[in-house]
């Protein structure tokens, strides 16, 4: 290798990927930001920047630390870093000295951030190299983010209150994809949140699915969610039924709060081989089923009451997706929302919105739930007096096995 020359061969890939693997299991959280700044550097890169979204999902925020290029936070819905986020993909800037990549940071197919840095130039090596180094850094910052409150302080642009930290501490990743099925989920409003909440699980080909609003305000809120969540996990983890799972819920509700509080709640169970859908609805707006980025039709299902009110053990419906299918759950907080002097925002609305936005170019379930967040918002008024949550499943079908097989 010439003198000077940077080298990007396989073997020193291997040995820096190594490097930080060995470092990240002691590494203190503080000191992610210049190990990735070094190596980076190592591979001539520089101006190294990890921005994570903010909880209201607008912004891509910078990261502060020793070592990193710290900016003005960038738009999601306008930058090229928010090109990068949304679409999980690599974007590439050519600026005065050089390239401007911008990287998504998977965890999964969770989307932690976006990391981004500056190389004289860009070939294949490079972008192999780095892409692997985006993966190792979304999941040092998914684990260190378990004992760290720096990168909260970091994604939160305003004051949060009491029960939006719980309710945010609750969540299941915002996202997640796998070939046969892809799921997103978006809370409003983002620092003020309380009473709504949703689940999910993959075990083997079900995908588990609660969305949840307890009633109520603030912390009382809050603390019923909770419990609803707590109750959905135990149930679904002792692999009792659809219906089982409604009971389960229903009575520790009843026992903790009494008969005057309860949760509305849709539970669901998706075959992600077959598309086969069971649905039990405990008082919640019903799912709107999306057809070639059209709603078609709600999803029926047969009355049951809200959880904590000591329903029957409820029936289940089953419905039947096509390839491609989109399912929407949203809460009361959509729909009940009074704009124009005084109307409701009502479901026809929301049915409106959603076909309109669907004759625009899909840009995958994460961007297109967000786009349609808000979007409702602004055709609100701007208003999110009641929280109001969105989550979509897109059902694809098929197998994932070939990813276990190597080439």
């Amino acid at each position: 290798m010439a003198d000077g020359a940077v080298d990007r061969s396989e073997g020193f890939g291997e040995r820096l990927l190594g490097l930080l693997l060995d470092r990240a299991r002691l590494l203190p959280p503080q000191l992610i930001g210049p190990l990735i700044a070094e190596e980076v550097a190592r591979i001539g890169g520089r101006d190294v920047s990890i921005l994570l979204q903010d909880y209201a999902q607008e912004l891509l925020v910078p990261l502060p630390g020793r070592k990193l290029h710290v900016s003005q936070p960038e738009p999601v819905a306008d930058s090229p870093a928010g090109r990068s986020f949304l679409r999980a993909e690599v974007v590439e800037v050519k600026q005065a000295h050089g390239v401007r990549m911008y990287l998504p940071l998977l965890d999964g197919s969770d989307q932690v951030g976006v990391m981004a840095l500056t190389m004289d130039a860009v070939g294949d090596d490079d972008r192999c190299l780095l892409g692997r180094l985006a993966g190792l850094v979304a999941d040092m910052l998914v684990t260190k983010n378990a004992y760290t409150d720096q990168f909260f302080l970091a994604r939160r642009r305003e004051p949060m209150g009491v029960s939006a930290e719980i309710q945010w501490g609750l969540l299941p990743p915002l996202t997640m994809s796998i070939p046969q099925v892809a799921v997103a989920g978006i809370l409003e409003p983002a620092y003020r949140v309380a009473g709504d909440s949703f689940d999910y699980a993959l075990n083997d080909n079900i995908l588990h699915v609660a969305v949840i609003d307890a009633m109520g305000h603030g912390l009382d809120a809050a603390a019923m969610a909770t419990i609803a969540i707590g109750a959905y996990r135990h149930a679904r983890r002792v692999f009792v039924s659809l219906a089982e799972k409604y009971v389960f819920m229903d009575e520790a509700i009843c026992r903790q709060f009494g008969p005057d509080h309860f949760v509305t709640a849709q539970l669901m169970h998706v075959n992600v081989a077959t598309g086969e859908l069971e649905l039990v609805n405990a008082g919640h707006p019903a799912p709107l089923l999306i057809r070639d980025r059209q709603v078609v039709r709600q999803l029926e299902s047969a009355t049951t009451l809200p959880v904590g009110c000591g329903g029957e053990v409820p029936r289940v419906r089953q419905h039947m997706l096509q390839r491609g299918d989109r399912v929407l759950c949203y809460t009361d907080g959509i729909i009940e929302e009074h704009v124009d002097g005084g109307e409701p925002f009502g479901e026809e609305r929301l049915v409106r919105c959603i076909n309109r936005l669907g004759q625009e170019p899909s840009q995958g379930v994460r961007a297109d739930l967000r786009h349609l967040s808000h979007t409702l918002k602004r055709e609100r008024g701007g208003l999110t007096s009641d929280d109001a949550t969105l989550f979509m499943i897109e059902w694809h079908g098929g197998a994932a096995d070939h990813l276990a097989e190597l080439d």
